[in-house]
């Protein structure tokens, strides 16, 4: 079955799950693998059948989606973990994407978002629907206020200039065909400046390098959340 994303879906109500699992399953590509209705049957089901994406209600009973997020980061899960979230989870941004989440969906995303992003996030990128990113970058900016009184901190050591320049483009979420077309350069260029990046932050993901980015003073706060209204 080369080429099949496998899936997992964890969420507590059945009703929601049943509409997830038929619009994936219907994709040729996308095979869900099998659905759980709390954190802790996840954790077993991902150990004894890991999956490629693991789409994780937030708000579930006992061990809850933040939870659920660290546990399986901290046993070594293969399934990239997407957030899915509602108007009312601003609490759990922050503490789900350090814990290791690739993304978040807001539970109304339209289906046509939803395919694409489960095959965005098995392709290595992350994704973020603009609701929960202005909160993300809300709470960034209430860690920011002290740091903007004196220097923010310094970057890792060893990034080159250009590769700066891409994180920079990167934090204000340019694909990385938008980086080749902006900077000129060819995908597998970018692609090569992308995986330094990680390599040498020492971030998951593209949201962690966002998160870097606005820490370390690579681009303004204000400038993000203006973007993330359009």
């Amino acid at each position: 079955m080369n080429g099949i994303i496998r899936v997992a879906l964890v969420d507590d109500e059945p009703l929601f799950t049943a509409g997830l699992a038929m619009l994936l399953g219907a994709q040729p590509d996308i095979e869900v693998a099998w659905q759980a209705g709390d954190g802790g049957q996840a954790l077993r089901c991902a150990q004894s059948d890991p999956v490629d994406v693991i789409l994780l209600d937030v708000q579930m009973p006992g061990v809850d989606g933040l939870a659920t997020t660290r546990r399986l980061i901290e046993a070594g899960a293969q399934g990239r973990i997407v957030i899915l979230t509602t108007f009312d989870t601003d609490g759990y941004v922050m503490g789900a994407i350090e814990a290791g989440a690739a993304g978040f969906l807001l539970k109304n995303t339209a289906p046509e978002r939803l395919i694409e992003a489960v095959r965005t996030v098995h392709g290595g990128d992350s994704v973020i629907s603009p609701g929960p990113t202005r909160r993300l970058l809300t709470a960034v900016r209430a860690g920011q206020v002290e740091q903007t009184r004196s220097q923010p901190p310094p970057l890792p050591g060893g990034l080159t200039e250009r590769e700066t320049e891409v994180l920079a483009l990167v934090a204000r979420g340019l694909t990385n065909q938008e980086i080749c077309d902006r900077l000129w350069l060819s995908m597998a260029t970018v692609k090569t400046h992308i995986s330094h990046l990680l390599a040498k932050t020492g971030a998951r993901d593209r949201v962690q390098l966002v998160l870097l980015a606005l820490r370390t003073g690579v681009v303004e706060l204000d400038e993000l959340l203006i973007e993330t209204e359009a």
